[in-house]
């Protein structure tokens, strides 16, 4: 057998080329992957850890995932900074709560920013002006009343709240972009300055900008936000779809 030797060639490791983002997904999640893909630049790189989750997709089911936040944040390429983690789950931060799930994060990672998704739609919809929205799920209505009420507890009203009526998250992630478009328009309402659509299994991205022509109105979605935020945190600047990547984020301290 030939022997094995060391190569002559000196190893030299490349400077660190890009910011590092966090992100813990549901291991049912279909989405949040693709949509960072369309939106993070080159000089941004995504790490990604799964925590356990089992359908249906419920307030009882949600609160389960608290469980896991603390192991999966953990696994996050150890020894690496880290600029942001976002939790790639708009009900279940609504269910657990922001503090909640970034206490159990900060638990692996202490210091590292935590993004949950409404949380960032609320620091989305501060910074395009907006109070009042229209809001579209494509969860059962007992997950979508943990939603509206998170919204006004923050001080944003609900004009109207739509849901899809659906319990698996993987088939959220499998709705079609016509259907969405439909459901947004018939989420929306004359009172609302904006509609929000919710989830971050519902591949929402590739609409937002078809979404905001018809409705003539700022579209937020849960990965929009959070992305958004999690650059903002990164200092990176980038175009993406919708009025808010036009707009500056103001990191919280």
């Amino acid at each position: 057998m030939t022997a094995v030797a060391p190569s002559p060639v000196a190893v030299r490791l490349d400077p660190e080329p890009v910011r590092r983002i966090g992100l813990i997904a549901l291991s049912t999640d279909l989405t949040s992957e693709r949509d960072a893909a369309r939106l993070l630049p080159p000089s941004v790189a995504m790490h990604t850890t799964r925590v356990p989750f089992e359908n249906p997709t419920t307030p009882a089911t949600l609160r389960r995932l608290a469980d896991g936040l603390t192991d999966a944040a953990d696994l996050l390429v150890p020894g690496l900074a880290l600029e942001a983690i976002i939790f790639s789950c708009t009900a279940a931060s609504a269910t657990i709560g922001d503090g909640e799930v970034a206490r159990r994060i900060g638990v692996a990672r202490p210091g590292v920013p935590v993004v949950t998704p409404p949380d960032a739609a609320v620091d989305a919809f501060a910074a395009l002006g907006v109070s009042r929205i229209a809001m579209l799920t494509p969860y059962l209505p007992e997950t979508t009343e943990p939603m509206v009420a998170y919204f006004e507890g923050r001080g944003i009203a609900v004009a109207t709240a739509h849901c899809l009526g659906l319990a698996d998250d993987r088939e959220m992630g499998r709705v079609d972009h016509a259907t969405i478009l439909a459901a947004g328009e018939a989420a929306d309402c004359v009172g609302a300055e904006a509609l929000f659509v919710s989830c971050t299994a519902l591949p929402a991205i590739g609409v937002i900008d078809q979404l905001e022509a018809r409705l003539g109105k700022p579209v937020v979605s849960s990965n929009q936000a959070s992305f958004w935020r999690a650059l903002g945190h990164a200092g990176v600047t980038v175009r993406g779809p919708g009025r808010l990547f036009d707009t500056p984020v103001a990191v919280p301290a």
